[in-house]
């Protein structure tokens, strides 16, 4: 038992002083966006522009992802039956 805790307790020291080094280094790491895509778009001559349908602004993703689920949900239960055929040997 003594031997458990005490593993316990090295892994939460090294998580806690790997957490407080990480947080305190500077952020070099930039993601795809922006490594490669916007440095081929600007080679080929178009560079970023703003999108059409921002969705960063508010909870408008999150309303988009609550449109979709409704709309796949009324799909998938009208189709229930061609989706899920009930066996040969159920009664309707």
């Amino acid at each position: 038992m003594r031997n458990i805790i005490l593993a316990v307790a090295l892994v939460v020291v090294i998580t806690a002083g790997a957490t407080f080094w990480l947080a305190r280094q500077p952020c070099s790491w930039s993601g795809v966006d922006e490594t490669v895509v916007e440095k081929y778009a600007e080679a080929a001559g178009r560079p970023a522009r703003k999108p059409y349908i921002n969705t960063d602004q508010g909870d408008l993703l999150l309303f988009c992802f609550l449109i979709a689920g409704a709309a796949g949900g009324f799909v998938s239960g009208y189709c229930f039956r061609e989706l899920f055929p009930p066996k040969k040997g159920d009664n309707p």
